[in-house]
């Protein structure tokens, strides 16, 4: 799934193509909002939330996307062919360009007083103009027996991190996943830390976490499973975490984040 730090750059693609530009075309292909017509809108700005979209038009409607597991937006020119059958849930164009959502998610339209209704869950936003480091840790210490692994993947404490994020995170901190929240020595770091490296990747396609863009080097413990340590040789384990069927990927170093 789409991290904090990809959600923002689609937001930022989104609206040099969209921002400004009134709408040639609104195309609703999810049976909730089929007739729904902002064609003669122009559209303010999009927004990211975590990892959900806010794309806000004249009027006071938004539009909010989440691209899931597969979603992405794409931005042809104007009167490109549109891929036939139903991967394309919402297409928004003008004179200039066309957006194009794929295998979104969720589409929803709502009036943009009530966002709250689709985004009010989150807890702050790592990579959100209002970062809140103490309401994020206050969060998560609300739960002191739950595990840093599964707590730091739940969007209600904090908005933006995945499965990439958390592991590289507690890899960098020597934490072990299953560690409870009350265990955590310096919670304030940890977030801290997560916040640093969604940031420093924000503005690049792909995730660094080493400081080394190679693909090849550029995380720690992700996508290394089996793999020896970088740090000390450890071959690096791959399990699952969370209850069924919400259970997500983790990878860890038992040498450098010990039980």
């Amino acid at each position: 799934m789409p991290e904090g730090d990809a959600v923002y750059r689609t937001a930022a693609r989104l609206r040099a193509a969209l921002d400004g530009r009134v709408l040639t075309r609104s195309d609703f292909r999810v049976p909730r909002h089929a007739t729904a017509d902002l064609t003669g809108r122009a559209v303010l700005t999009t927004l990211s939330r975590g990892k959900h979209l806010l794309t806000r038009v004249e009027g006071g409607l938004t539009v909010h996307t989440h691209l899931r597991m597969d979603g992405s937006w794409r931005i042809v020119a104007p009167g490109a062919r549109v891929p036939p059958g139903d991967q394309v849930r919402l297409i928004l164009a003008n004179a200039e360009c066309t957006a194009v959502g794929r295998k979104l998610g969720m589409v929803d339209l709502v009036r943009t007083g009530d966002e709250e209704r689709v985004v009010g869950h989150l807890g702050p936003d790592l990579l959100g103009p209002d970062w809140d480091l103490d309401e994020a840790v206050r969060r998560l210490r609300a739960a002191p027996g739950r595990t840093i692994g599964e707590a730091l993947l739940d969007q209600r404490n904090l908005a933006g991190i995945g499965t990439i994020y958390r592991a590289e995170t507690l890899f960098l901190r020597g934490v072990w996943p299953w560690r409870r929240v009350g265990e955590v020595a310096d919670l304030d770091g940890l977030v801290t830390l997560a916040q640093r490296l969604l940031a420093a990747n924000k503005e690049y396609a792909g995730t660094v976490t080493t400081g080394d863009r190679r693909p090849s080097n550029a995380t720690w413990v992700y996508g290394r499973a089996g793999r020896p340590c970088r740090r000390c040789g450890t071959r690096i384990s791959r399990g699952e975490m969370g209850a069924q069927p919400q259970e997500r990927l983790i990878l860890w170093c038992a040498g450098c984040q010990p039980r």
